[in-house]
């Protein structure tokens, strides 16, 4: 079976940690090479009472039961890796969902609790949990009896978040999983590792994991330091892997938000729970999931800032070649329920491309962004993005500036679609405001894709004027 690369980087916000009180949780779905053409898509809600789930990717077999709620997610456009992957979404509750952050299991744990080769993985987490629940508390408990019941065959971290709480779930070896709710002041990241530090499990407020954890680790001695609990060093890996692929990515985001705090991007005690030094909006989430290291000697795109070239391949940057689709998933708190959520999403490579917000109480989705085929003319907004990345990478310092300014130009245009759409949906209800927010979903990426065809439309121009085989005569006189 093909597996997926460890490749997404994830980042959880509570609510008294943003500026306007929304609860987010957000992660880059980065793919397993270049390609992995995705869509956004809405499910109607339906009784599943007798469906019969057959995972095409693992082949864990599932009869579902009652009725489950409309949701959103980000799905595979093709059956390159079969079955669904729908990864990330809201449901009709307000209930957020992410999955999920590939991460690792150690040798030691794998030894006596190893994974299943049929078990509930990344492709089907999303669809046998989100239409099910009515709080990410609700998400957190379903998901992990499910991976208790029937196991998983891979190691991963799924955030859940609602209006008021957010949680990150962490599976370990075949059967066991932890999750720790994010506290309202702090915000979390997450590369592609055990995450989870010290579990007080008197503390069910805040803490919650698989049934007999504590056995299991006590009677196969794998805690190293028996006077704590700590998931990350009992399940988790520590090597140099970790120092260079994973970890930096924590501290960049991390001096992003709390420079106060000096950390080395290679350390292993990089906390999971951190503090900002101020609050934390939308778009600071979605410039850190589109960072590369700016203004460190660690930038691959070599700013000004930037060491020589073995500094700049020396970690893995968060915008990367293999990125797909970022979604940032915001439960507002100063709006009504019924138009409070909204999806922020962004196709291609992060650096480019805008984030286009999406509310979610919504019954279609726009028409580019809901197909995606193997044809890099398809017309879908994913391989449009595409595109743009192949125009602007090799000139990057050439085409950077225009492409910050497109990309603010987009954010400023979702904010006041958003704020349009607020005014007017407070007085609708029911049918009439879920028709109202799928069309002004229709209009914003009209407008977007409009515009990103427009600044395609000029790169090309300047590209073809700026060939260096030009020739004129006399040039050699």
């Amino acid at each position: 079976m093909t597996r997926r690369r460890s490749s997404c980087t994830a980042i959880l916000v509570g609510k008294k940690a943003t500026v306007d009180g929304s609860t987010i949780i957000a992660r880059d779905e980065d793919g397993y090479d270049g390609i992995n053409p995705k869509t956004f898509q809405v499910y109607p809600a339906k009784d599943y009472t007798g469906e019969k789930y057959v995972s095409k990717y693992s082949g864990v077999e599932i009869t579902l039961d009652g009725k489950g709620c409309r949701f959103t997610a980000m799905t595979d456009g093709t059956q390159k890796i079969p079955g669904r992957w729908d990864e990330q979404g809201i449901n009709e509750y307000n209930v957020a969902m992410s999955s999920t952050e590939t991460e690792t299991t150690n040798r030691r744990v794998l030894g006596y609790d190893p994974l299943v080769k049929n078990g509930i993985d990344e492709d089907s987490m999303l669809y046998l949990t989100l239409p099910f629940v009515k709080s990410a508390r609700e998400g957190v408990q379903r998901l992990g009896h499910l991976i208790e019941r029937y196991g998983t065959g891979e190691t991963n971290g799924i955030a859940f978040s609602d209006k008021d709480e957010v949680w990150y779930l962490e599976t370990g070896g075949g059967h066991h999983w932890a999750a720790q709710r994010i506290p309202d002041n702090a915000y979390a990241i997450a590369p592609n590792i055990t995450c989870i530090q010290e579990i007080d499990f008197s503390d069910k407020d805040n803490f919650m994991a698989a049934e007999g954890i504590r056995d299991f680790v006590d009677q196969h001695h794998l805690n190293p330091d028996p006077g704590t609990f700590n998931y990350r060093n009992i399940f988790g890996t520590h090597d140099e892997a970790d120092q260079y692929y994973n970890t930096p990515r924590s501290w960049y985001g991390q001096k992003m938000f709390t420079p106060s705090v000096k950390q080395d991007p290679t350390s292993t005690d990089i906390p999971f729970i951190q503090r900002a030094d101020r609050q934390i909006s939308v778009d600071d989430v979605q410039d850190f999931l589109s960072s590369h290291y700016q203004n460190t000697p660690y930038d691959p795109f070599g700013s000004y800032a930037s060491g020589d070239e073995k500094d700049q391949k020396r970690f893995r940057s968060i915008a990367m070649d293999r990125n797909q689709e970022s979604s940032v998933l915001q439960i507002r708190n100063d709006v009504p329920a019924k138009y409070a959520a909204i999806q922020w999403i962004n196709m291609g490579f992060y650096s480019y491309s805008p984030y286009v917000p999406f509310f979610t109480n919504i019954n279609d989705t726009p028409a580019n962004y809901k197909f995606a085929t193997s044809d890099a003319f398809d017309g879908s907004a994913y391989w449009m993005y595409k595109r743009l990345e192949t125009l602007v990478e090799p000139h990057y310092h050439d085409f950077i500036y225009q492409i910050n300014a497109y990309r603010d130009d987009a954010y400023s245009y979702g904010l006041s679609q958003i704020e349009k759409a607020d005014a007017a949906a407070e007085k609708l209800d029911g049918d009439e405001l879920t028709d109202y927010l799928t069309k002004v979903n229709a209009e914003t990426a009209k407008e977007v894709t409009e515009r990103t065809h427009q600044l395609m439309n000029k790169f090309v121009h300047w590209t073809l004027l700026h060939s260096k085989y030009q020739f004129e005569r006399g040039d050699n006189l």
